[in-house]
């Protein structure tokens, strides 16, 4: 585990058990913010631009630095997670990632990669700042997905500058029905061997306005792809928590917990979660009430049915891991797993 991640790892527990000690079972983790839902890509998978197109695109709608930063004060978790639309798109963007880094919070902004050495230009390398590049697999794959042609070189051409420019670099990779292992494989050796900080996986959420049903996963199925994506006996460096991945191959139980991590957007807190906004509210508080998650999850309702998301699930699995030594144990071989299989950087 490199220093950074150990100091994120502090935060993040100290976080937990400061709200557990003042007796809160509910409260965020990580807040997902969101300045703006315009994109300048339209991904096969992707349903948040068509979901807000006509509330919030055709009225280009964004949020002003202030109401970023009251948001991410009001959910006070320490890792703030900054997606959208493309955020680079957002003409303050920079000032946001600053001014969020001054208060110490570790800031992890999702892109495309097509306006990556752009922004570099503006956000400066930092110990609490790391791109996140939306990557889907090889060249082809990944400009299937997106819909577009020469994605992935502009984008693998951000990412290697970022990389020699000294920044923190990361990549996040959705897995559909259809989803070529071998050529995942092969992406993760090459984005391993890139010497990227880790890689984030999860599988394609059944967005209601996505025309295309048949390209997301069951949850049987979605087991049996990542049993294979997911080769322990492969050395990939994956940053997702390692009982995540035990949860996303089928060897682990898990429950909801997306109050863990909510989302800021435009129209305000997305209720429930950040994959589904039945309304929108101004008061946080509202998603924290457990009368809310009643209705919600694998059992209660049918959208949740096939959502192994780690917006919901992952951060669940990091408060086990903090309350029992079982569970600590089990995280920490993981990572230490992990961390060598990124020096190794061999099949």
């Amino acid at each position: 585990m490199n220093s950074v991640a150990f100091d994120m790892g502090i935060r993040l527990a100290w976080h937990v058990w400061k709200n557990r000690l003042a007796g809160r079972q509910r409260f965020p983790i990580v807040t997902m913010l969101e300045p703006l839902e315009t994109c300048n890509l339209a991904c096969k998978g992707c349903g948040r631009i068509r979901e807000y197109h006509e509330t919030v695109i055709l009225k280009k709608k964004m949020l002003s630095v202030e109401q970023c930063l009251e948001a991410v004060e009001e959910a006070d978790a320490p890792v703030v997670s900054i997606a959208g639309g493309e955020p680079l798109l957002h003409p303050q963007i920079d000032e946001i990632v600053a001014r969020i880094i001054a208060q110490k919070r570790f800031v992890f902004l999702c892109t495309n990669g097509l306006l990556l050495e752009q922004g570099m230009q503006k956000i400066k390398p930092s110990k609490y700042f790391c791109w996140v590049v939306h990557l889907d697999g090889m060249v082809e794959v990944h400009d299937y997905w997106v819909d577009r042609k020469g994605v992935w070189d502009k984008a693998m051409k951000g990412l290697r500058r970022a990389l020699a420019d000294g920044y923190r670099v990361c990549t996040n990779t959705t897995i559909f029905k259809g989803s070529d292992v071998n050529d995942l494989h092969q992406f993760f050796q090459y984005i391993t061997d890139l010497g990227v900080e880790g890689m984030m996986i999860s599988a394609g959420f059944p967005y209601l306005d996505v025309p295309d049903h048949d390209i997301f996963l069951e949850r049987d199925e979605s087991i049996q792809t990542f049993r294979k994506a997911l080769d322990p006996s492969r050395h990939f460096n994956f940053y997702n928590n390692p009982l995540y991945l035990e949860f996303l191959r089928g060897n682990r139980q898990g429950t909801c917990q997306a109050w863990t991590n909510p989302t800021y957007t435009p129209l305000g807190w997305r209720k429930p979660c950040y994959l589904i906004a039945d309304e929108h509210t101004d008061n946080l508080e509202e998603l924290l009430e457990p009368s809310l998650w009643e209705r919600y999850g694998v059992g209660r309702d049918p959208r949740c049915a096939s959502c192994t998301m780690h917006s919901g699930f992952e951060p669940g699995m990091v408060q086990a891991a903090l309350t029992s030594p079982t569970e600590m144990g089990a995280l920490l071989k993981g990572l230490i797993r992990n961390r060598r299989n990124g020096r190794n950087g061999t099949n």
